[in-house]
């Protein structure tokens, strides 16, 4: 878990938009096993280790269902500390009668499904970084089957899955975009990241610190998608975390500098990317 806590620079928490917060609730809490952290009337914060929270719910004002063909929230991917609990959750899911797909990326091993609204989720683990192959600058990923028979070798029926394990994060977020050039220059000039993999053309993979990817974009909605309406179901926000406050405002100058906005809300600093996704930079 390394990658995801100071002094590299992570994605601390991402919160997304929803039809109805009640059913949302029910299924982030029965399906994938998240308690309650704090609730208001049209948000909740969701945790993992009764403490913090790396995931919240907003139901919008007026609120439309997820549009499609356009930009923001491909999928945020809730990484889970080891093999074993991975395999459990595949368990607790087939038991639940839960649709889901998988893959494996070489990196990690990833299920997919979705919540109520349409919200992608990506629940993984990860290779040890050992077992990550690197030619130079780029890391070896790919979307191969999942070997479910091996993985749930270390499936532990003596003790079931119990809801998400304290020690879960928020392993990175994968966004629709409506290009990908000025996409790089904002990632990489202005937020610091570096390109790890170049995907089909079509999709960059971003990360701090040698990790396999913190950030996913790509241009799969079709070049020039537009943003989505704001109250539509979907990514609110995500939040980046930096080690202190001088790597901040390097972040911040450094978006300037390439014409990005960036505006400063009770001591929280915002931007958007070239496509609109909104993202917070705290420490």
């Amino acid at each position: 878990m390394g990658f995801h806590t100071k002094p590299t620079t992570f994605i601390g928490h991402v919160k997304v938009k929803v039809e109805n917060l009640q059913r949302s609730i029910e299924f982030y809490q029965d399906v994938l096993g998240f308690d309650i952290l704090e609730q208001t009337t049209s948000t909740v914060k969701l945790t993992t280790d009764g403490k913090t929270s790396f995931l919240s719910l907003e139901q919008p004002e007026n609120v439309i269902p997820k549009q499609g063909r356009t930009t923001g929230l491909y999928h945020f991917a809730i990484l889970l500390p080891d093999q074993s609990a991975l395999a459990n959750i595949v368990v607790h899911l087939v038991g639940k009668g839960v649709r889901f797909g998988s893959s494996d990326h070489l990196v990690s091993e990833a299920l997919y499904l979705h919540d109520p609204d349409g919200n992608e989720i990506e629940i993984y683990r990860d290779r040890a970084p050992f077992e990550w192959n690197w030619n130079s600058d780029e890391v070896a990923m790919t979307v191969d089957p999942l070997d479910f028979e091996n993985l749930l070798k270390y499936a532990t029926p003596s003790k079931p899955w119990q809801g998400m394990p304290a020690e879960t994060v928020m392993g990175h977020i994968h966004l629709h975009v409506s290009e990908l050039k000025k996409t790089e220059e904002f990632y990489v000039k202005g937020l610091g990241m570096d390109v790890v993999n170049r995907f089909g053309g079509q999709a960059l993979f971003l990360s701090y610190g040698k990790y396999h990817h913190h950030v996913g974009v790509n241009t799969w909605n079709g070049t020039g998608a537009p943003a989505p309406a704001k109250n539509s179901v979907g990514l609110e926000s995500f939040t980046l975390i930096f080690d202190n406050e001088g790597a901040r405002k390097q972040a911040v100058t450094n978006l300037k500098r390439i014409d990005a906005d960036v505006f400063e809300d009770n001591n929280n600093y915002i931007t958007f990317d070239p496509s609109g996704n909104r993202i917070e930079l705290a420490v």
